[in-house]
């Protein structure tokens, strides 16, 4: 059994979801399909997601939201007249009109069940269009099928344990399944939204709980490249890379798969098949829990802008018992959470992301690690770039290091953090986020020789 998750550029319109769905039909194994909202259909369109989010903050700023709500009645009824199944659309429009309207005491629980609507919708419109033109399918409701989330200390959405049983049981449905991505209940009854890109979530947590054989990703390219192909042109193709490695190039900033999503992969062994809908016969990109083959020493480098350094410098820090731990116990109880923290003898340093170390946590932060622990000094930066060089291969090969610092060199960029990662399978740079795009540029020409 396969599980296949079609992301919203896949499904824009009736033309993609028919494309879609002859992927669907073209293999028997393909029994379990989770589906995005509509996305853009060219660049100047809006996704219906956001077409959602705009019917919420109507109603949420005491307005009406009768525009809003028709233009996305409007997207799904355009679909649906071109896919021939309009008797869809009164389904689509009650269940549109019955959540936006629905009472709420909580604006952010409220805007988060009318986004998710986005893919409940479109999921009942898919498993319309199949039945239709003569394969048995049918639309999934997460709570039915008992996909149950909670909210972790940091409010972010995670699965309950009891979901992968409950979900299981859709190995067994005869009909092809067709699961809205994206969101799950609360045991209380209440939508949860996984954070934006999250159908590759779901569709990871289905893959686990049914023991798929392989679990595919279909977006619109036809692979995951060693560089962001907006910084370069015709970047080197991977066709094969590990979870770690795709799990570090997601940390800095590759989008092509939410890097939360290979975790109910990752622990179960089920690789990944990263596809295009719009060439369907292109090999794409596996990732695996192992290897079989390299095709180059560097696997991918990717820059991500958005993190601070905290500096801690105190004379004898190497020689001050519990320290580090101190200073982690400042962060941790500030809800600060550690990105990376290289150091000296007698300096560390903390790297952050900005968005949540705000100056008014700064100004905390900085005054408890003065007054609890005697440091000399506390400096904080907040332009920084993190770059990552990601590979495998590079822990049995010499002089990665240096070429790499040489070509930032050369190019005129000045190193402000160096760190290697303890697997040896990544090397992070720090640079100023000026120079961020610049970095990967120079980094990729000189690893890649191009």
């Amino acid at each position: 059994m396969k599980v296949a998750k079609f992301g919203g550029s896949s499904l824009a319109d009736a033309f993609q979801i028919k494309k879609v769905c002859d992927i669907v039909f073209a293999d028997p194994e393909r029994k379990i399909i989770v589906v995005s909202a509509p996305g853009k259909r060219n660049r100047e369109d809006t996704k219906v997601t956001d077409l959602l989010i705009a019917v919420a903050k109507a109603r949420l700023a005491g307005n009406s939201f009768e525009t809003e709500i028709k233009a996305v009645i409007e997207r799904y009824k355009d679909i649906a007249k071109s896919l021939e199944v309009v008797d869809i659309i009164p389904e689509i429009e009650d269940t549109l009109r019955s959540v936006a309207g629905a009472d709420y005491t909580d604006d952010i629980k409220y805007l988060d069940s009318v986004k998710a609507m986005g893919e409940d919708c479109n999921a009942r419109l898919v498993a319309k269009y199949l039945n239709s033109v003569g394969h048995p399918a049918k639309y999934c409701n997460p709570k039915e099928c008992g996909l149950f989330l909670k909210h972790n200390d940091l409010g972010k959405a995670v699965i309950l344990d009891e979901s992968y049983d409950n979900l299981s049981s859709l190995k067994d449905c005869p009909e092809i399944c067709v699961f809205p991505g994206f969101y799950g209940y609360s045991k209380e009854g209440e939508i949860i939204t996984f954070s934006r890109g999250g159908s590759d979530i779901t569709g990871s947590i289905l893959a686990a709980a049914v023991g798929a054989e392989v679990y595919e990703n279909w977006t619109d390219v036809d692979n995951v490249y060693a560089v962001n192909p907006e910084l370069v042109k015709n970047p080197f193709a991977i066709t094969e890379i590990t979870y770690d490695e795709m799990r570090e190039l997601a940390y800095a900033g590759f989008s092509v798969l939410h890097e939360e999503a290979l975790y109910p992969v990752f622990v179960r062994g089920i690789p990944v098949h990263i596809k295009n809908t719009n060439n369907p016969s292109a090999k794409g990109t596996k990732i695996v829990s192992k290897r079989t083959h390299y095709d180059s020493l560097v696997t991918g480098i990717a820059g991500e802008k958005g993190f601070a350094t905290i500096t801690v410098n105190k004379y004898l820090m190497n020689k001050e018992v519990g320290f580090l731990l101190n200073l982690l116990r400042i962060l941790a109880e500030e809800g600060i959470s550690v990105e990376h923290m290289p150091s000296g003898i007698d300096s560390v340093t903390i790297i952050v992301r900005k968005k949540n170390f705000t100056e008014e946590k700064e100004k905390v932060i900085v005054d408890r690690i003065k007054k609890e622990l005697n440091a000399q000094s506390v400096s904080v930066e907040r332009d920084l770039a993190i770059v990552m060089i990601v590979g495998e291969a590079m822990a049995n090969s010499v002089g990665i290091m240096a070429r790499a610092a040489a070509s930032l060199s050369s190019a005129g960029i000045n190193l402000r953090i160096v760190n290697q990662g303890a697997s040896e399978i990544s090397m992070m740079f720090g640079v100023s986020e000026a120079y961020c795009s610049y970095a990967v540029r120079a980094l990729y020409k000189e690893l890649f020789k191009v």
